[in-house]
């Protein structure tokens, strides 16, 4: 019962099928997908077009008709659009649990664009996140992809490979006095996922800590570090010998969990190939630590969404 917590879903708003032909993406291109992996269980991440909050309660309702459609195959992360309008977000998260029974929450590192934007760890943000803690959510934290005035340095070399940096920047801003969440009694008990496994943090954290101590950060280098390894990490797009390794010295084996990336529009979709060969060198790196591997495939997930531990306890035919 592999649990992919990094899963997209392209959603037409006038195609009651839920597919979107713009993209090549149909409902049953997940499932196929889902079942060559061996993914009892997806939750789905739909970031609406516009920071607009009637859009996004439009695609929470179609996201939970979608999970009643397919009951144990799909979640779903509500996704948060962060505008000025902190009230009506509020009422955002207490639809989507209360009434939609969502599965978690999911935010972009950043929101805006230019001098108007602002950082997910902004003082602005504080009341969601204090709302977000009040409800023990779960929060899948995406880095947000924004072209910088410098072109990409090759055509093989695009957005997603040269600007991914920004969940990078966010965590650094929360292990720092300012935009600190664990030291913060109004972010105690939400778990924040990164996506990516942090992008480059696990390589780049103990160099904050040790320059921001320089710089006259108050906390150490190795309360800084620690700060770093309380939050949770994904695999989309990472699970290789060199990033495995690195996030293994980097967290406790039980905040990692898995994710594929499928499929990532801005990718021009991510294939299930490309998902298999991550698979591929997941296994082969735990090959010898299979009660690890299963941990970060299934049981750690089951601790963050604790519908599917019913399902965990019965076999689910694929699709």
């Amino acid at each position: 019962m592999i649990i992919d917590v990094h899963h997209y879903i392209f959603l037409d708003q006038r195609n009651k099928e839920m597919q979107n032909s713009q993209v090549g993406w149909t409902i049953c291109l997940s499932l196929v997908s889902m079942d060559a992996l061996g993914t009892q269980t997806a939750i789905l991440y739909s970031p609406p077009p516009t920071e607009s909050l009637v859009q996004a309660r439009q695609y929470s309702l179609n996201l939970s008709q979608l999970c009643a459609l397919y009951p144990g195959r799909f979640g779903f992360f509500t996704c948060l659009p962060t505008s000025d309008d902190i009230q009506g977000v509020l009422e955002e998260i207490a639809f989507a649990l209360d009434e939609l029974h969502a599965d978690g929450f999911a935010l972009l590192s950043s929101y805006g664009q230019g001098s108007t934007a602002r950082y997910i760890v902004n003082d602005h943000y504080d009341p969601i996140w204090k709302e977000l803690d009040r409800r023990h959510a779960v929060v899948l934290l995406h880095g947000t992809q924004t072209p910088s005035s410098i072109p990409c340095p090759h055509a093989f070399l695009g957005l997603p490979i040269s600007e991914q940096v920004d969940s990078q920047r966010d965590l650094q801003s929360s292990c720092l006095p300012g935009g600190d969440w664990q030291k913060n009694s109004n972010f105690q008990t939400s778990k924040i996922i990164f996506a990516h496994l942090g992008g480059s943090t696990p390589f780049l954290a103990p160099r904050v800590a040790v320059l921001s101590h320089h710089m006259r950060c108050p906390l150490s280098p190795e309360e800084i570090l620690q700060d770093f390894g309380t939050f949770y990490y994904e695999t989309a797009l990472s699970s290789h010998e060199a990033t495995l390794a690195a996030i293994e010295a980097f967290v406790p084996a039980d905040h990692i969990l898995f994710g594929s990336d499928f499929p990532d529009k801005v990718l021009s979709l991510v294939s299930t190939v490309m998902s298999a060969w991550y698979m591929k060198h997941l296994r082969e790196y735990y090959i010898k630590e299979p009660v690890e591997l299963d941990h970060i495939l299934r049981v750690n997930a089951l601790a963050f969404f604790l519908r599917l531990r019913d399902l965990s306890a019965t076999t689910l035919k694929p699709s």
